[in-house]
């Protein structure tokens, strides 16, 4: 939700989604380009500063919607850094020693998949999911996927919001009072969220059958007038961006 909540509030709502999916993919570009940890941290660097200082994302905001991501990534660095030295040891013991010679190859990996992680969220967090899906279905894929993800999209603010009225009933009838009330209240609401979604699952497969299933999800798409020279400079920074990338060692 603050994914959507920085896409329809930050200063760039209005730059053409082809220009910023541009910049994205050129940044993404520019992180597979870096040929060392230092210049891979620096594309990460430019491209969250763009989206902090350029689009106006809040700081905390970026930041509560980095950190689970952040964590994955720091999970899965150590997981490679302890099966790179079990793939070495081709033993039955159990060696805890890591493996220290391959650092700076786990380095330069997790550094490129940090600065692929911010080009992916300065696309999430300054374009909402309509106009990515608009700029998805111009880069002709299947409308089959599309649909699937407009659904889900519909769901999870469904879903939040039902969350949110249960917590607020059960909260002013005291639910959490106390620790016993608290997770009897929670299994409630458990079990409430799981009839909601067979009955909104139902009730969506009812409407599809209605319909016929007859072509994709549409809906209307909001006009960019000065898309022709926001795409320009996007392409200009992006390949700058390479450029540099590519530049520094």
């Amino acid at each position: 939700m603050l994914t959507e909540l920085s896409a329809y509030t930050n200063r760039w709502r209005s730059v053409s989604p082809v220009a910023k999916g541009l910049f994205s993919l050129c940044g993404t570009g520019a992180a597979f380009t870096a040929s060392s940890p230092r210049t891979a941290l620096l594309v990460a660097f430019i491209l969250s500063a763009t989206a902090i200082v350029g689009a106006g994302v809040t700081p905390m905001r970026y930041l509560r919607v980095a950190i689970p991501a952040l964590f994955f990534l720091l999970v899965s660095a150590l997981s490679l850094l302890v099966s790179l030295e079990f793939s070495r040891n081709a033993t039955f013991g159990v060696s805890f020693h890591l493996a220290i010679t391959e650092l700076p190859r786990i380095a330069q990996l997790c550094c490129r998949s940090l600065a692929c992680l911010t080009a992916l969220l300065f696309l999430a967090m300054t374009t909402p999911l309509s106009d990515i899906i608009s700029l998805l279905r111009r880069c002709r894929l299947p409308d089959t996927l599309l649909d699937l993800m407009i659904l889900c999209y519909r769901t999870l603010f469904v879903l939040s919001e039902a969350v949110h009225e249960t917590i607020t009933a059960q909260s002013a009838r005291l639910g959490y009072a106390t620790t016993r009330l608290s997770i009897r209240s929670l299994g409630g609401l458990i079990a409430n969220l799981a009839i909601q979604v067979w009955q909104r699952s139902q009730a969506l497969h009812l409407a599809a059958l209605a319909r016929n299933n007859d072509g994709a999800l549409r809906f209307l798409e909001r006009e960019y007038p000065k898309s022709t020279s926001s795409i320009s400079c996007a392409a200009i920074a992006g390949v700058l961006l390479i450029v540099l990338a590519g530049a520094l060692p």
